[in-house]
């Protein structure tokens, strides 16, 4: 086998050591147009060698790299040198991941992305190391904030967790391309003492207990949004409440079809159908969230008459004075003034539906039962994080234990 590496001498003279290795095959370009060619009979590119040169100081170093390149060649471990930059490989991944995905999806996706682009995206990928990784994380549990609260603040665990999902997945598309050998935050991990607070944050968010469930209705009666604060505490969620149409809701018989959402993605208006096959639902009305769809029914066509021209019949359930549909931030922020006037503790949206389902599984209802009223396949996830014990629920097992214990 002739010698690979050659001695050549720079015009300064200086000399160095250099060798040519093939490395795979790649399409051939016209040298004027620079398309591709292709084969006149069967249509596909015409290929040639790919080679790449190296060039090093000494001979030794020459012939350590050769060797390197050709054992890794023959494992299959071998990667071609690439100026590729970490928001290249973002750009790359939001391509294929987002091709044939939900709206709401594709911004998640580009959402927790974004982090990865504004702290590692000027790096080389084949530079990108396990420390790059780890300092992301630690970046964005401390200080990666910018909106949805205080401006460099850390964000939850959750997010964290999302986005480094997202980048092992980015990875891993580069692994598939040849662009690295390995998927550098694979083994990357969020610190367990972060998790320990994120835990104790979330206890600290805890649901409406029955006296203030009571308390901020009461304060509610006689509210233009009464019954659309009564949907939102049978345990539909936010965007299903926006998103239900007098189609849906059957006075006679007196239910709700539960089968679309509507909600606000980057200030963009998102309709959809439920979150999962599950989440698409019939639910028996109670009598007192009846009532008051068919007083909210008889006002809207009041309202209809009054503004005449202007009325704009949306056909959904939730509507403001005009008929126009809302959104999911317009019913947070009504819920948020009536809790204040109502002088009862602000929750989310979210936890009034965390009360409705803690209150049915604390007070006998079926656990099957609760889980298809959340909307939910999986039984143990409504169990796990939608059902919590309340003062009044933790009351009644300490009465059955005194009649245990005499």
């Amino acid at each position: 086998m002739a010698d690979p590496i050659k001695k050549v001498t720079l015009s300064g003279g200086r000399v160095r050591y250099r060798f040519v290795v093939d490395v795979g095959y790649e399409p051939k370009k016209d040298r004027t147009t620079g398309d591709v060619l292709t084969n006149p009979e069967t249509g596909e590119p015409v290929l040639q060698r790919k080679q790449l040169t190296v060039t090093k100081d000494t001979r030794k170093e020459a012939l350590a790299e050769f060797a390197r390149i050709q054992h890794q060649k023959a494992s299959g471990t071998f990667v071609i040198p690439s100026k590729t930059t970490v928001a290249e490989l973002v750009d790359m991944w939001l391509k294929a991941a987002t091709r044939d995905v939900e709206r709401a999806t594709a911004r998640s996706y580009e959402d927790a992305m974004r982090y990865v682009r504004t702290h590692l995206g000027h790096k080389l990928l084949q530079e990108l190391s396990e420390d790059d990784v780890d300092s992301l994380v630690d970046w964005m549990l401390t200080s990666a904030r910018r909106i949805g609260g205080k401006p460099g603040t850390g964000l939850s665990v959750r997010t964290v967790s999302l986005t480094l999902g997202r980048l092992r997945a980015a990875l891993n598309l580069a692994i598939r391309r040849g662009l690295v050998g390995r998927n550098v935050a694979e083994h990357t991990v969020i610190p367990r003492q972060a998790r320990k607070d994120d835990k104790a944050r979330k206890r600290a968010r805890t649901p409406w207990i029955e006296d203030e469930v009571k308390a901020f209705l009461a304060h509610c009666a006689g509210d233009r949004l009464y019954a659309v604060m009564l949907l939102s505490l049978i345990g539909m969620r936010p965007a299903e409440v926006c998103g239900v149409r007098w189609s849906d809701v059957d006075l006679e018989a007196g239910t709700i079809r539960v089968e679309a959402t509507r909600t606000l993605v980057a200030g963009e208006v998102i309709e959809k159908d439920t979150k999962s096959e599950a989440g698409e639902r019939w639910l028996p009305l109670p009598t007192v969230v009846l009532q008051a769809l068919r007083a909210f029914r008889a006002r809207q066509a009041t309202e209809k008459l009054k503004a005449g021209q202007g009325y704009e019949a949306s056909g959904r359930v939730v509507v403001d004075e005009l008929g126009r549909a809302v959104k999911t931030d317009w019913l947070r922020r009504r819920a948020y003034e009536r809790m204040q006037s109502a002088s009862v503790r602000k929750v989310r949206l979210y936890d009034a539906r965390h009360a409705c389902l803690s209150w049915m599984a604390n007070n006998g209802v079926p656990d099957t039962v609760v889980s298809a009223w959340a909307g939910h396949s999986d039984l143990g996830f409504t169990k796990r994080t939608y059902v919590h014990p309340d003062p009044q629920s933790l009351k009644a097992g300490s009465e059955k234990l005194a009649e245990l214990l005499g």
